[in-house]
């Protein structure tokens, strides 16, 4: 895979956890217990697909613009997208992606999950100074 940093880079995101989903060799990230990203793998566990949800038009725009980018693998094709494991999309922008993807998701969990998310982490961060 192209982009070795992807799980490094999301499990430093605020509530992230992580699962494997052994039904279809999925490593999934989710906040809340809500699936912002997945990473999917085939039957010899190479990535194949970096799954994340997007804005409809902004994955409808990215679509056209990026072979590398297809709707969503064996997800809703509107609010789904795959980044080939492979591809030529730069770094920069997958990064890009994936934090919105992080923040969408974060964005329709309940006000009162949100705070429970955010809070514990900072409440970690304080008791680390003291």
């Amino acid at each position: 895979m192209r982009y070795e940093w992807v799980d490094e880079y999301l499990m430093k995101k605020t509530g992230v956890t992580r699962d494997l989903q052994k039904d279809w060799n999925w490593m999934r990230y989710q906040i809340g217990g809500k699936m912002f990203a997945a990473v999917c793998r085939d039957e010899k566990d190479h990535p194949y697909y970096i799954t994340l949800k997007l804005e409809p038009l902004e994955g409808d725009f990215l679509r056209k613009q990026y072979e590398d980018i297809i709707p969503g693998y064996y997800m809703n094709k509107t609010h789904w997208n795959s980044v080939k494991a492979d591809g030529k999309v730069l770094d920069e922008l997958l990064k890009d992606l994936l934090d919105q993807s992080y923040r969408i998701v974060l964005g329709s969990l309940s006000k009162k999950k949100q705070r429970e998310i955010l809070e514990t982490v900072s409440d970690r961060a304080k008791r680390r100074k003291e």
